[in-house]
């Protein structure tokens, strides 16, 4: 029997009634959500498990904290056991490993699910932006009943009324929800942190770089900053629940704040957040090498909260790899920003990603330029 997919496009006929402004919409849905829940559990007569499992950067780990925090606001109890309720794949894609990964999983979760008929399977993440993916897991994993995408995470309890909706016809339908981008940015719903005394905090989403080698702008969308009053707030408010430790996420958060309405740059963020009472330590990445300027530096060498560490992708010891990664620097401009980083920041530590194998790298690019590249201090 084919199977059924249901692509959601705009506002579904049956969703009239719910507001359109978010997150007010989202809180509608789970409130829904909930009732439904509620009434599934009480004929099953127990408790709802969910489990989520997440593949890749420190990004989809907060996204994951968010999903749970809206799995557990609807009714169901988290679980390490992929024999849940509800499990969630939040999906890697910028390696190919990742992809298989999923894959190879995903037939056991189909062996459980025939053990469970209850059980719901949910994929969402980078992974799912590809249409190419989301063509085969329709064709040959029938048993998922979600799909979303990087977008629109925070639709999750409206997808899973949409999904408990569908159940009640005899026929199973997967639903879709893949958004190519979107300007929209909703935060404010719940979240369950994976540590009481940290937590990372988005400032942007997307990457506008376009490095010949990474997919992430094609599927997290172009650079999107939020409000520097939405961030501070949320900073505040997890310093109130007892989080003494941040960390500023973004693809590059040495682009913040370049397509707000009022331009602010990354160090004058940070002064912002230094101010508030609570938070003791600041961390942040990603940290693109053509985009960190002098400011930022007098910033961290000023600071008394910022952390004695930076992440800084240098990628390739060759600078004609550089130019065919698209990365924009030199390794000599790297070199000599890294040297200005460890001279204004005694005792800082500098850490770092470096590809290997490359498209047309040498032997001597690899062991002569990686390596005179370490020794100069990396």
């Amino acid at each position: 029997m084919e199977p059924t997919a249901i692509t959601i496009n705009g506002t579904p006929e049956s969703a009239a009634a719910a507001p359109i402004q978010e997150p007010q919409r989202q809180q509608y849905y789970m409130e829904k959500a909930r009732k439904q829940l509620s009434a599934f559990s009480a004929a099953l007569g127990r408790p709802l498990t969910c489990c989520i499992n997440t593949f890749g950067c420190q990004m989809n780990a907060r996204d994951s904290e968010k999903l749970l925090g809206i799995l557990e606001s609807i009714g169901y109890k988290a679980t390490d056991s992929e024999h849940a309720d509800f499990v969630l794949y939040n999906t890697c894609t910028v390696r190919e490993n990742a992809n298989q990964r999923v894959y190879g999983r995903l037939g056991q979760l189909g062996a459980y699910k025939k053990k469970n008929p209850h059980m719901m399977i949910a994929l969402c993440g980078c992974m799912m932006q590809e249409p190419e993916v989301v063509e085969r897991i329709k064709t040959s994993y029938h048993f998922v009943d979600l799909i979303f995408g990087t977008h629109n995470i925070f639709k999750l309890a409206e997808l899973v009324s949409t999904c408990l909706d569908t159940r009640q016809g005899k026929k199973h339908r997967t639903v879709i929800d893949i958004w190519k981008d979107t300007d929209k940015i909703v935060e404010d719903l719940p979240v369950e942190r994976k540590y009481p005394f940290k937590s990372g905090v988005n400032i942007i989403f997307g990457c506008n770089n376009f490095c010949s080698y990474c997919i992430v702008p094609y599927v997290r969308g172009r650079e999107r900053s939020r409000r520097p009053e939405e961030i501070l707030k949320e900073v505040k408010r997890l310093a109130a629940d007892g989080v003494v430790e941040i960390m500023l996420l973004g693809q590059n958060v040495n682009s913040y704040g370049k397509n707000l309405e009022e331009p602010m740059t990354f160090a004058q963020l940070l002064r912002e957040v230094e101010k508030i009472d609570g938070i003791e330590r600041i961390r942040f990445m990603t940290s693109h090498p053509k985009d960190l300027s002098d400011e930022l530096i007098e910033v961290m060498s000023q600071s008394k909260k910022i952390c004695r560490h930076l992440h800084l992708p240098l990628q390739s010891g060759s600078s004609r790899i550089l130019k065919e990664m698209n990365r924009r620097y030199t390794k000599e401009q790297y070199l000599t920003l890294a040297e200005k980083i460890k001279a204004a920041v005694p005792g800082i530590s500098l850490t770092t990603d470096i590809i290997v194998g490359f498209p047309g790298e040498t032997e001597e690019g690899l062991f002569g330029d990686h390596g005179r590249g370490a020794a100069g201090g990396i």
